[in-house]
């Protein structure tokens, strides 16, 4: 959670930085709403292309927590270094150092939670790490908006800084808190040993009968749930404008699907502890089908408050299941490398639903989530058919 506050604070203040004129320099010839949003884009690109590799790296070392925290001080020097970015090519350059940093904390810390849980406790063990989260990403925006509005500050033995010095100084100390979290309270198991076997991703499955791999297919659900999870954000103005509605009913709109999905996932993860994994993902991509479409017919706030608060429940009922069954699916050694395939999925997932809500909302507001819900179909029947049941 401390986490994931530091890193969400970027999110509403860089844009602002870069606003601010803090930030000059060569715009390498593009306009610089685009160089903010490939600033924006960097940190998850990178992230998603270096995870299967330091996936694969803690496996073959056996050193999970090494990775959390090397990541996490990779962090906090990156949050540190925004302090002194005066130019678009560094800021480029510490967004890429995030996504690294990133990519060796996400992998290593889901094999942790993976490798120190059992098949009877790992789904409520997922649901509680992705619910704290979810609530430092939904906290860390709030935030940071409030200290740089609140700015500048006069601090003893510092003197006055402004509201940015003071969010970036802030995620630097989030990462750090997390740092000596981690150093103090968290172990790596005694049965890890280092893997040196050949990295198991495949594509196509060697279960008789059928054909995709479950591990792929259960990023493939990822992907197809974590796009329906990007929809609305990118379509604000015109969501507002449907629903005749200002900013303050959309952020209750948007995060009514983060709130209910923080809530649930514990409980849901237990709940597939008990009774198996793959019929909470199978019912979840199911009831996504109607919810994001009546999300894209929705013309009152209420309407779109009330489907959102059902998305993130099903969308609970996906992912927490989800990241236990392959980690039960996991080959003993290789849960870095693994795991990584969904935690892949999830991040390409968000960057994709943005992307395809921005290009589809011209034929029609309801196309993209119409889209969406063929996806979420198109994932239920992937599972049902193609991912063994698997119960604890």
């Amino acid at each position: 959670m401390a986490d994931a506050v530091g890193n969400s604070f970027l999110v509403v203040v860089l844009p602002l930085y870069i606003a601010s004129g803090e930030v000059s320099g060569d715009l390498f010839g593009l306009s610089e709403t685009l160089i903010t949003g490939i600033v924006l884009g960097l940190f998850g690109l990178v992230s998603s292309i270096c995870q299967p590799l330091t996936g694969r790296l803690s496996d073959k070392l056996g050193k999970r927590r090494l990775f959390v925290l090397v990541g996490l001080f990779l962090f906090m020097i990156a949050n540190f270094l925004y302090t002194f970015a005066d130019s678009y090519a560094l800021l480029l350059l510490i967004r890429t150092a995030q996504g690294i940093a990133a990519a060796l904390t996400i992998t290593a810390t889901l094999a942790l939670v993976s490798e120190l849980s059992s098949e009877n406790n790992r789904g409520g063990n997922m649901g509680v790490y992705n619910a704290f989260r979810l609530i430092g990403f939904g906290v860390g925006p709030l935030a940071s908006g409030a200290l740089v509005e609140g700015g500048p500050y006069n601090l003893p033995l510092i003197g006055s800084i402004n509201g940015f010095v003071a969010a970036f100084a802030l995620a630097a100390l989030a990462a750090l808190l997390s740092i000596i979290l981690v150093a103090f309270f968290v172990r790596d198991p005694e049965n890890t040993k280092p893997n040196n076997e050949k990295m198991i991703i495949h594509f196509k499955s060697s279960i008789p009968g059928k054909i995709l791999d479950p591990i792929f297919t259960l990023g493939l659900a990822t992907l197809f749930m974590s796009m329906g999870f990007a929809l609305l954000a990118p379509i604000e103005i015109e969501v507002n404008e449907r629903l005749s509605q200002g900013a303050f009913l959309f952020s209750i709109e948007f995060s009514a699907l983060i709130v209910s999905m923080a809530i649930l996932q514990p409980i849901i993860g237990k709940a597939s502890d008990k009774y198996g994994r793959k019929v909470f993902i199978v019912i979840g991509l199911v009831c996504l089908i109607p919810i994001i479409l009546f999300e894209g017919l929705a013309t009152q706030p209420w309407h779109m408050i009330t489907a959102r608060t059902l998305h993130g429940i099903s969308a609970a009922m996906v992912f927490a299941p989800a990241l236990a069954l392959a980690g039960d699916l996991a080959k003993k050694g290789q849960a870095g490398a693994q795991l990584s395939v969904l935690s892949v999925a999830f991040g390409l997932g968000i960057s994709f639903g943005a992307f395809l809500t921005g290009f589809a909302i011209r034929f029609g507001f309801i196309v993209p989530f119409a889209i969406g819900a063929i996806l979420a179909g198109i994932g239920a029947i992937l599972v049902y058919t193609q991912v063994p049941r698997h119960k604890p």
